[in-house]
């Protein structure tokens, strides 16, 4: 940021690792990356914020591993404070691998998905941990398209519960790679230490990520906005964490570890190159959330 005669202006950063990538495959523009992002929150995102329930946050950990939260609550949990900031009322879960880590300000990407209308907000900044929730300064706000969001209905929520950590470890359990291997939902985190954390989406139809032993994941990648968001932190970080979610149960699935990407592997339909992912740690949290949901519709972009 900078002043200019009493009026904040926006200096972007150059992202080097989307602007690599998009060079790699010959997408984005002169100027490569995703600058015109900048940190304000538009009224209409403001309103799309305080109408949700769920949020996806991406950050670190104190030993730099990446992890995927879920945050959920009452409409208006989360809501913008200013033009440039916005609050969170909800704290990761006890033994969540983030509770900790967000006692000191750390970068983070925060995901807004709406299942019932197949929307879904981001916003990146610095977060850290206020009273019972969570406070972000924005860098960096954008709306995208609905591609791949599979349209969920909203049932009943289910008991109130405290969430508990049933299992952690370095490799995925028989039962927790049957969950992956038949879900068309996931949430990727990734970060890079000069641009912060940023939090996203997957979709496709059940079975489009491939389970190969309790330590390695892959699945597509299909065509997105070319921003290349994700994939520009990886390129200088190779480090992120997975978020799963059981929508009928309330139970999460978290993993970190590290991405390879074969930008040559094409042989998925719809995949314009594959996306290979080490396990290095695991948690899994029953009654991580009340929400419940039912499948309405597979996104029509799915391959």
């Amino acid at each position: 940021m900078s002043d200019n005669g009493g009026a904040t202006v926006h200096t972007p950063v150059t992202h080097h690792g989307e602007q690599a990538v998009q060079r790699r495959v010959g997408e984005g523009g002169p100027r490569h990356g995703s600058p015109m992002f900048g940190p304000r929150i538009p009224p209409g995102h403001g309103e799309f914020l305080a109408g949700c329930r769920m949020v996806v946050l991406g950050s670190v950990d104190g030993t730099g591993a990446v992890w995927a939260t879920l945050l959920t609550g009452e409409r208006g949990f989360a809501r913008p404070l200013d033009e440039t900031s916005l609050a969170v009322a909800a704290l990761p879960a006890q033994g969540d691998p983030l509770r900790q880590a967000l006692e000191e300000t750390r970068p983070g990407g925060l995901l807004v998905l709406d299942p019932e209308r197949a929307r879904r907000v981001r916003f990146n900044g610095p977060v850290r941990r206020e009273g019972e929730g969570l406070l972000m300064r924005t860098e960096q706000v954008l709306r995208n398209c609905a591609k791949y969001i599979q349209q969920r209905e909203p049932l009943p929520d289910g008991p109130a519960r405290v969430p508990a950590r049933s299992g952690s470890g370095t490799g995925l359990t028989a039962e927790q790679r049957r969950w992956i291997a038949r879900c068309d939902t996931f949430f990727v985190a990734s970060h890079s230490p000069a641009h912060g954390a940023d939090a996203s989406h997957r979709g496709g139809r059940p079975g489009f990520v491939t389970v190969d032993g309790e330590r390695h994941l892959s699945w597509p990648d299909y065509r997105g906005n070319s921003f290349y968001m994700t994939f520009g932190n990886l390129e200088l970080d190779a480090r992120c964490g997975l978020l799963f979610v059981d929508w009928e149960s309330g139970h999460t699935l978290q993993v970190t570890g590290e991405c390879h990407v074969d930008w040559q592997d094409r042989s998925a339909p719809g995949a314009r190159r594959t996306v290979h992912f080490t396990v290095h740690g695991v948690t899994e949290t029953q009654h991580a959330t009340r929400l419940r949901w039912r499948l309405a519709a597979y996104s029509s972009s799915n391959p």
